[in-house]
């Protein structure tokens, strides 16, 4: 019966993101928070084409479900799009790649109106043929204010949230078949982050940026699971594209992504040092270890969560620890 339930909650957590973004023309943008200074912001997320959503598909069958899966499943993203942002009086134009996921990072010709710590940019296609046509969406993002002291880059699976990624299985289920109520977060998660993000005093407002090896489809329940808990909201990055084709059926790892992730942070926020957070269980140790060795002085503190990782490998975290702190 648990299992069946866990399979139940996949399939809803699946098809939601299809049902939810309607569009006219059948093209869909889809974005996620972005983030920034007063001079300069980070923007990203998807454009794919999306078929109409018939009235009996709202329903919450099971096969209703696995008919809409189906279709999410074997939609391409729009490739080589051109997509237009609009943010504080300046725009610019990025195009998407081959999985139809898209990135802009562009100065600012204006500082944003106001001491929010949240603003909206909007996203557009360009003007072209019907069929590249799509609603205007508004995306999400958080501008450092002045009062800001450092940003934190933080990993998400096994840092914050209980994912059992030394156990393949155990992770996989944790990732696809449990719903925010359902995952466990590490004690103290939330207090801890709460604190980095506000800093001495509570009025800093630091910038948190987070990073996840899971699927794009769960972005909502991660966004669930950070209010339950009290979690400062803050971008979330994925490492991978989960999407399944006949010629690629397996998720696609992004070579250096997290490192890529963290020098567009430290770019954009050069004026801050840097908090970075993540577990033994993958390679944070290692990644981290590179960004302090590369950029001397900018990183404040890095913290590494031991997942139950073998003897051998706590060793040599010790020992890339001691390295790294010479």
């Amino acid at each position: 019966m648990k299992l069946l339930q866990g399979i139940h909650r996949a399939l809803v957590l699946f098809a939601k993101p299809l049902r939810r973004q309607p569009s006219r023309s059948g093209v869909v943008i889809r974005a996620y928070r972005g983030f920034g200074s007063r001079s300069e912001v980070c923007l990203f997320g998807r454009v794919f084409r999306q078929s109409k959503v018939f009235p009996q598909e709202e329903r919450e069958g099971l096969l209703v479900q696995l008919r809409v899966i189906w279709r999410r499943i074997w939609r391409r993203g729009l490739r080589n799009a051109a997509i237009w942002a609009s943010f504080a009086g300046s725009r610019q134009m990025a195009q998407t790649d081959r999985f139809g996921f898209f990135f802009l990072r562009f100065p600012l010709r204006n500082s944003p109106a106001g001491d929010n710590l949240w603003h909206r940019a909007t996203l557009e296609l360009s003007d072209g043929a019907p069929a590249f046509q799509a609603e205007r969406v508004e995306a999400d993002i958080f501008i450092a204010p002045e009062s800001a002291r450092y940003a934190v880059i933080s990993d998400i699976d096994d840092t914050i949230v209980y994912t059992g990624v030394v156990n393949k299985i155990k992770m996989m289920w944790n990732l696809f078949f449990t719903k925010a109520h359902g995952r466990v977060a590490f004690p103290g998660v939330g207090a801890l982050y709460r604190a980095l993000h506000l800093g001495r005093g509570g009025t800093q407002h630091n910038p948190m940026i987070y990073v996840s090896r899971g699927p794009w489809s769960i972005y909502e329940v991660l966004e669930s699971f950070f209010n339950l808990h009290g979690i400062p909201a803050g971008p979330v990055l994925f490492l991978r594209y989960w999407g399944m084709t006949l010629d690629h059926p397996l998720p696609r790892r992004a070579r250096n992504h997290k490192w890529d992730i963290i020098g567009h942070v430290a770019a954009l926020y050069k004026d801050l040092p840097l908090i970075l957070i993540g577990d033994s269980g993958q390679k944070d140790p290692e990644v981290y270890a590179r960004v302090v060795k590369e950029n001397p002085g900018r990183v404040l503190a890095v913290y590494i969560r031991n997942v139950g990782s073998r003897p051998g490998r706590v060793k040599a975290i010790a020992r890339l620890a001691e390295e790294t702190a010479r």
